[in-house]
């Protein structure tokens, strides 16, 4: 049975609501405090992947030497310019406030877990617990694999592009972190389809003999989306459509699973 909270008045719960917000904004703000303070180190690991020398590339142009191959990234250099007053003072507030609430979201995840955890049964806490550490684990994958390969190589290729060898590209840093961020989140929602799939299984929406008859279309439709977001070169659009073809393969097996236990 689940825990009775019937003792507990309406105002009461509110209480409860009021304290666990306070220290859910307590906790980010003293992220916020410190990441702003250490400038020079967040914006170092931010605006790597801008750079020739990121890990990506040299792992990359490694690869390529070995098997024989033209480099795939050549070096580079983009100019970063700020076009607005106040324009880097911002970029670094809102950075600051997004890269707080990443970090800090474990624990509010965690309050709120403690705040419904009461009106679930001890089933429900199980499973519960394991459904937010794999909306986690893939959420940060995603987050990962967004900031090694998919935004360098989208940044390489668009950042460099030119229609004409007079035209200088020189990246607003407003654009490049607008870019950062949503690409970043994107990919973490991406991440999410193992966790989606299993949902969708469990009110019978979605069957294993489904996503296997629709396995060449998922496959197409992956590679068109990777295409898009990296329009470079066979090699990155496979780099990027192959993980997530890989989460489309992982989902079919958990969606087996999930109907196996019905």
């Amino acid at each position: 049975m689940a825990q009775s909270d019937d003792k507990m008045t309406f105002g009461g719960h509110l209480e409860v609501l009021r304290k666990m917000l306070f220290r859910i904004l307590g906790v980010t703000a003293v992220l916020m405090v410190i990441i702003f303070c250490f400038k020079e180190l967040t914006f170092e690991i931010l605006l790597a992947p801008s750079k020739s020398e990121f890990v990506f590339y040299r792992w990359v142009e490694g690869l390529c030497g070995f098997f024989g191959f033209e480099t795939a990234f050549k070096a580079f250099t983009v100019k970063m310019i700020s076009t607005e007053l106040a324009g880097q003072f911002l970029v670094h507030l809102s950075t600051t406030c997004y890269l707080a609430l990443l970090l800090a979201s474990p624990y509010i995840v965690y309050e709120l877990y403690r705040f419904i955890a009461p009106a679930l049964y001890e089933n429900e806490k199980k499973h519960s617990v394991k459904i937010v550490l794999a909306v986690y684990g893939l959420f940060f994958l995603g987050v990962l694999l967004s900031y090694y390969v998919i935004f360098p190589v989208s940044f390489n290729f668009l950042g460099t592009y030119q229609v004409d060898n007079e035209i200088e590209n020189q990246i607003n840093i407003s654009s490049y972190f607008s870019s950062f961020i949503s690409l970043t989140f994107l990919m973490g929602l991406v991440f999410q389809l193992p966790v989606l799939s299993f949902f969708l299984a469990k009110i019978g929406l979605l069957t294993p003999e489904i996503m296997q008859n629709y396995r060449r279309h998922a496959f197409m439709l992956i590679m068109i989306l990777a295409a898009i977001i990296t329009p470079s070169d066979l090699f990155s659009l496979f780099l990027v459509g192959l993980p997530v073809y890989g989460l489309y393969e992982l989902s079919i097996k958990i969606v087996k699973k999930s109907c196996n236990r019905k």
